[in-house]
């Protein structure tokens, strides 16, 4: 495929499609990173989740598979300093679930964690030299972020404000995800906590393109291939597309992750901290109603989600989170390679 409007993340990161398949914890599966990538976009691996173990092992296996370039995307966020008391406050606000579905109050609560980006895991970005590093949350410190670039690669993270863009293009990041507020999972805010600083990627887009000159990625209610024409034509190099991918078989969802995204309506998706603690978007489920969608009871990231494992296990879809952007009724039962391919030529008939 030639002729794209704007070849620069092409060139930048050694990809044959203007298409990074979003790293999205726990969902995102070797055979999806394998099948994005060799189907000429950038495949991504999240490590947010795993551990230092389980992140070589994956590395390993799509080395193995695969040549084309790797994205493998970590968060930057500082662990928070314990709070017993606010964490004894949430598990009392859930008591009644507990109660109602027969799980164990008064055992301990159960941990949950997301390491940040940190020296062990420099040591697996050094040992396995994948083309292209993202973050989320921002940038980790300047010594770590100049150990990955002293491996050749290139640098991305998610800003969802101009001011985000800007600081990032001034620390070091070789091209900018511009995050609209569609977007489905965390939010990638970093600089305020401020939801109302949230906008929409048409608002979002050209204002960035705008204010920083490395080449931008556009992210957030990306489906098809007219969602990648409008991003052309708003001044993106690239898209990050996520939400599509949970519908192929590559895909590691629940079932009932799986039966919401099917089933949801494009309004039936909020932001919600309940389940890690950060704002991130899914489909509205039993807790989030209930609750409140954001609510400051929850304990800080990463740890609010531990009370409600308990929860989960009793009632899946009522408690566990259905990450989903706002385009998810765009989303087709196509494998990943087969999705990829047919997004960008169609994306490419059209801008041609």
């Amino acid at each position: 495929m030639s002729t794209w409007p704007d070849t620069r993340i092409l060139d930048l990161l050694g990809i044959d499609v203007p298409i990074i398949q979003a790293p999205m914890a726990g969902a995102t599966t070797t055979a999806m990173v394998i099948a994005a990538s060799n189907a000429g976009a950038l495949g991504s691996m999240p490590a947010a989740a795993l551990s230092i173990e389980q992140l070589r092992e994956a590395l390993s296996t799509i080395r193995q598979a695969s040549t084309r370039a790797l994205n493998v995307n970590f968060f930057c966020h500082q662990p928070p300093p314990a709070d017993a008391a606010r964490d004894k406050r949430w598990k009392a606000l859930l008591e009644p679930y507990y109660r109602e579905l027969g799980a164990d109050f008064d055992a301990p609560t159960p941990v949950s964690n997301r390491e940040p980006f940190n020296e062990a895991a420099c040591h697996v970005v050094e040992a396995f030299r994948p083309e292209v590093v993202s973050f989320h949350f921002g940038l980790p410190e300047k010594s770590l972020l100049d150990r990955v670039k002293a491996t050749g690669a290139k640098v991305l993270s998610s800003a969802t404000t101009v001011e985000e863009a800007i600081w990032l293009e001034q620390h070091g990041c070789d091209a900018i995800i511009a995050m609209g507020i569609e977007a489905g999972g965390h939010r990638g805010l970093f600089l305020s906590d401020d939801l109302n600083t949230q906008i929409g990627l048409f608002a979002l887009l050209p204002q960035i393109v705008d204010a920083v000159s490395v080449p931008v990625i556009a992210a957030g209610g990306i489906g098809d291939a007219r969602g990648i024409v409008a991003a052309f034509a708003l001044g993106a190099s690239a898209v990050q597309i996520g939400t599509a991918y949970l519908f192929t078989p590559e895909a590691n969802v629940s079932a009932s992750h799986h039966h919401a995204l099917r089933t949801a309506q494009a309004s039936e998706t909020a932001l919600t901290n309940l389940f890690t603690g950060r704002p991130a978007r899914g489909i509205v489920n039993r807790v989030m109603r209930e609750l409140g969608a954001i609510n400051p009871a929850a304990p800080a990231f990463p740890t609010s989600g531990g009370a409600l494992i308990p929860l989960k296990a009793k009632d899946e879809a009522g408690f566990s989170n259905l990450w989903a952007g706002q385009a998810l009724r765009l989303g087709k039962e196509t494998p990943t390679y087969e999705l990829t391919r047919e997004l960008a030529e169609q994306a490419l008939a059209k801008l041609n």
